[in-house]
């Protein structure tokens, strides 16, 4: 008969052994890289800049527009574009709300085609709702949507 402390001893090691080989395990896959299915990097425009900021309604439908705290609904018809100038220390944050007059869903896709200008493309999603509803502009520079 094999003493108390062998017993004890034997798990540890069996279960040093499992954790041991789970995290070898896991290190393969974390490893690899995402080659070509890379997320793009965020957009991002330097703090205080002034920047234009372009939408262009490229949906099948018209759509409303809305820079909060700066201007009214604006309707866009499909094709249409307008533009917004933000930046300088008194305007830091930007928030530029919109969506679908038949309440479709919209997807953005949105690009930095210039050092300063920040286009939005609006798209129809042919799904119901919610879809994307805004574009923010923080003051350290990042652009979400939302």
């Amino acid at each position: 008969m094999r003493p108390q402390w062998f017993l004890v001893a034997s798990r540890a090691i069996v279960l040093s052994a499992a954790i041991l080989f789970a995290q070898i395990n896991l290190g393969q896959v974390e490893g690899k890289t995402c080659q070509n299915n890379c997320p793009a990097p965020p957009l991002q425009f330097v703090p205080g800049q002034k920047i234009k900021v372009q939408v262009v309604n490229r949906a099948a439908n018209q759509v409303q527009i809305e820079k909060v705290f700066g201007t009214n609904p604006a309707v866009l018809n499909p094709g249409q574009q307008i533009e917004f100038a933000r930046g300088g220390s008194s305007d830091p944050n930007l928030s530029i709300v919109f969506w679908d007059v038949t309440a479709l869903a919209i997807k953005t896709r949105i690009s930095k085609p210039k050092p300063d200008l920040l286009r939005i493309e609006l798209q129809s999603e042919w799904r119901y709702p919610p879809g994307d509803r805004s574009v923010y502009i923080r003051n350290d520079g990042r652009v979400e949507v939302f």
